[in-house]
């Protein structure tokens, strides 16, 4: 392990609802798209999408990435009706604008992407 750095994570994690108030308005300022996955740390299909969320939170650097425990800030997951996970939640300007339940990164890879392209598309307008 010598040499090695930890890495630190490029997911934000979610642990009180002012955090998420806070993260949530940060990124309506300033325009970003936001990914937040819905998890438990009991849900192994959410502990797998882990790695998966990390690749995508490098690869989609202007994305803000979040992961909120539903069983630790369970306002956040009540006020937008979470009811399975893990569950992947698309937002843009606060409001959710896509929802993916279930872990099936083929899915959410293509929602992300038509999002992205969508908000470029009209930026250039």
């Amino acid at each position: 392990m010598e040499g090695q750095q930890l890495k630190r994570s490029k997911v934000v994690k979610i642990d009180s609802r002012k955090s998420w108030e806070h993260h949530i308005t940060d990124a309506t300022k300033k325009g970003k798209l936001v990914l937040v996955h819905f998890s438990a740390y009991w849900c192994m299909p959410s502990i797998a999408m882990n790695p998966f969320l990390e690749e995508l939170a490098s690869t989609y650097q202007s994305i803000l990435f979040l992961n909120v425990d539903v069983d630790e800030v369970k306002e956040v997951a009540s006020k937008l009706e979470i009811k399975a996970i893990p569950t992947f939640l698309l937002m843009n300007g606060g409001d959710p604008v896509n929802k993916t339940v279930g872990a099936n990164p083929d899915e959410i890879k293509k929602r992300i992407n038509y999002y992205v392209h969508q908000t470029h598309s009209q930026k250039s307008i």
